[in-house]
């Protein structure tokens, strides 16, 4: 039952975006793509019914979403702040390292779409979106994935390239450079989650990343 559990909530979570990120990796960002008030206020509501799904999940055990580690404290943020920090620098590392590998290996610079080209000027609802994501995200795809594989399978190993490799997959609309070089920052969070069980830290990691990609969006988009 707990793996049917988890498949389904990572089903519902993931199927829409993954489904999406594919769609766009083959097809590119449309020029006539916009990202309204409409789509946000979509994603925001599939979000929040996914986390009421991962509560009902945990409250058949007797849990609540606090037991994947989500406890605020000053510590837990200024944590997040150092781990926002190693995405970044994981993430701008790779993606030279890999832009590099691809002109040696094709014999030119991989143009791989950027958040600009899906998602610039966003609109009012981006905002409420924004600060949310970080917690669908975290919660469902590290701590949750993460807790129950540890549980049921008892290897760190297959619990951190899961939950890597499932936020990997629903990112493939930067393309395969882009998301393999997000994927190394999201490889820290894994990381850092397996070692501290600590879901706080990771989802202020994300939300400080996020936030920061939005005002470049709103400012420069």
């Amino acid at each position: 039952m707990r793996w049917f559990e988890l498949l389904l909530v990572i089903t519902i979570a993931i199927a829409d975006p993954l489904f999406k990120g594919l769609y766009f990796l083959k097809h590119g960002p449309s020029p006539g793509i916009l990202f309204d008030n409409s789509r946000w206020t979509y994603g925001l509501i599939h979000e929040i019914i996914c986390l009421l799904l991962l509560g009902y999940v945990l409250s058949r055990r007797s849990l609540r979403i606090r037991d994947l580690g989500l406890r605020w404290s000053l510590r837990a943020c200024s944590t997040g702040f150092f781990l926002a920090i190693a995405f970044m620098i994981a993430s701008a590392t790779a993606n030279l390292l890999l832009r590099r590998l691809h002109l040696a290996w094709f014999g030119f610079i991989d143009n791989s779409p950027t958040a600009k080209d899906f998602f610039a000027h966003p609109s009012f609802m981006a905002i409420p979106f924004t600060l949310f994501n970080p917690f669908f995200e975290e919660l469902i795809v590290r701590a949750y994935l993460m807790t129950e594989l540890l549980e049921l399978t008892g290897s760190s190993l297959l619990a951190v390239v899961c939950s890597t490799a499932v936020q990997f997959s629903y990112h493939l609309y930067y393309g395969w450079v882009g998301a393999l070089s997000i994927s190394t920052g999201f490889l820290v969070f894994s990381l850092y989650y397996l070692r501290a069980r600590r879901a706080t830290p990771v989802i202020v990691a994300h939300g400080f990343i996020d936030i920061l990609g939005f005002i470049r969006l709103w400012w420069f988009g």
